[in-house]
């Protein structure tokens, strides 16, 4: 069976990603290719909306989709957990399905994942992330959602520790996390997560450098998903087992504090 796809945001940059994605790809077809100027009623037709419009218009595509009660891809930037949790009632009540995707890559999927492993462990976390000059948001949804992660699982350490953060200059503050955002030519998409502790520093960088083929693998698992999807799924990472799951057994601070003091202690991860 054929799944007809209405593509918002076609003709941007991901958006002709995914559509040569769906073209190579057996079960699916595009419908319809609009821009984010688009009368969304050009949906109407389809089995599924992927979205790759803008942080502005994505909300109004996600709300359009969920009323005709089709289910929803969503690869636009600027979806935070407090945005998200806006039209998760609505997906629920329509009973369709809503998938948001702040990053096509697995190298992007697992540094985030590595990054959130790493978080109970370090005191101190923060966020650069950089993309060419053409994007319009920031922070990157990527960066937001690594920050969701790190505090997530930093629930018994607590907030990760950000000095002087009411100084401009300090970066825009997510779930704690400060997340500093540069925007250049020359950069395609580059991400770097620095936890630091009593005496050391781990950095985990991922540099997308060919996001066509970077992002393929994941939009082939987000539209299989994405068909019989129900409720909201959020992250590439609830759709693929990575064999990370970050530590949560609640000792995780006392190795932070034992380090500090000079003491060495063990701990075994959830």
């Amino acid at each position: 069976m054929t799944t007809r796809v209405a593509l918002v945001g076609g003709t941007g940059k991901l958006g002709r990603i995914i559509a040569d994605v769906i073209e190579q790809t057996d079960g699916y077809e595009t419908v319809a290719v609009l821009t984010s100027a688009s009368d969304l009623s050009e949906i109407d037709g389809a089995d599924l909306v992927v979205d790759a419009s803008t942080p502005a218009v994505s909300i109004d595509v996600v709300r359009a989709a969920i009323e005709r009660g089709l289910n929803v891809l969503v690869g636009t930037s600027g979806w935070s957990a407090e945005r998200i949790a806006l039209v998760r009632p609505l997906v629920e009540a329509a009973q369709t399905g809503a998938i948001f995707i702040p990053n096509f890559s697995l190298g992007s999927v697992l540094g985030s994942a590595l990054a959130a492993a790493a978080a109970p462990f370090f005191p101190s976390a923060e966020i650069v992330e950089a993309h060419r000059e053409t994007k319009v948001d920031s922070p990157s949804g990527t960066a937001v959602r690594t920050a969701e992660l790190l505090a997530a699982a930093r629930t018994e350490a607590g907030p990760v520790d950000s000095p002087h953060v009411d100084q401009r200059a300090r970066g825009q503050q997510v779930a704690s996390v400060p997340v500093h955002s540069l925007r250049r030519p020359g950069v395609i998409a580059k991400q770097e997560t620095i936890l630091s502790g009593p005496g050391e520093t781990l950095t985990i960088v991922h540099d997308t450098v060919d996001p066509a083929r970077a992002y393929a693998p994941g939009i082939r698992v987000a539209l299989d998903a994405a068909r019989a999807a129900q409720g909201v799924t959020i992250g590439l990472d609830s759709l693929i087992d990575i064999g990370l799951r970050a530590p949560s057994t609640g000792r995780e601070k006392h190795v932070v504090d034992d380090a500090a003091s000079g003491q060495v202690a063990r701990t075994t991860g959830a």
